[in-house]
């Protein structure tokens, strides 16, 4: 594997699209996030967060092979569900940058590209003149049938990273599980660090 994690914007960046869309319908549909993706949503929803004023699309190429990307953007160029937890928080949007998707396949785990999409959000974040980064995770019930008995979350690496969940700063995202008839609301607990 020849790896290399490079941000992307402008025309690279809108290349990169459909690879992002493809990405994040596979790596989501994996628990905890259980997502029933579709191309067209996928394409309304990123042409959306890429068209935010200084987006960050940083992505992991095996050779030519996109096989991870992850997002960023100034939370005040997102929408109103996710800036609203922040606002009744009492935290101002302008002084954060949002850290959306991270997808990366299975067999590139493991191998620092995790790392390195942090990296380059974060430096992203600061040239940018943020104070604080900020992503968020779906809370899932410990006994949701569906969690894989081997499942070891995230949550370590991220504080490894500073981040830490912020109590009471969580938001609703709504999506279709598999095997769900229709959306539902998931509840979104974000973590944050100061740059």
């Amino acid at each position: 594997m020849s790896l290399a994690v490079r941000p992307l914007t402008g025309a690279a960046l809108q290349a990169a699209l459909g690879d992002l869309a493809r990405l994040r319908i596979a790596v989501f549909a994996a628990w905890p996030y259980l997502y029933a993706g579709s191309e067209d949503y996928e394409r309304e929803y990123l042409a959306e967060f890429t068209a935010a004023l200084d987006a960050v699309l940083v992505a992991a190429y095996d050779g030519e092979r996109i096989v991870g990307v992850a997002t960023a953007s100034p939370l005040i160029a997102q929408d109103d569900y996710i800036r609203a937890p922040f606002l009744a928080a009492g935290i101002d949007p302008a002084g954060v940058f949002y850290f959306g998707e991270s997808v990366l396949l299975p067999d590139y785990r493991g191998q620092g590209i995790g790392h390195a999409f942090f990296d380059h959000r974060e430096a992203a974040a600061r040239a940018w003149g943020a104070r604080h980064a900020s992503f968020c995770a779906v809370v899932r019930p410990v006994d949701h049938p569906a969690r894989p008995a081997d499942y070891i979350p995230l949550d370590a690496f991220w504080g490894k990273r500073g981040y830490a969940p912020v109590p009471g700063l969580v938001g609703s995202f709504a999506w279709q599980d598999h095997g769900e008839a229709e959306e539902s609301a998931k509840p979104m607990q974000y973590w944050m660090r100061e740059l």
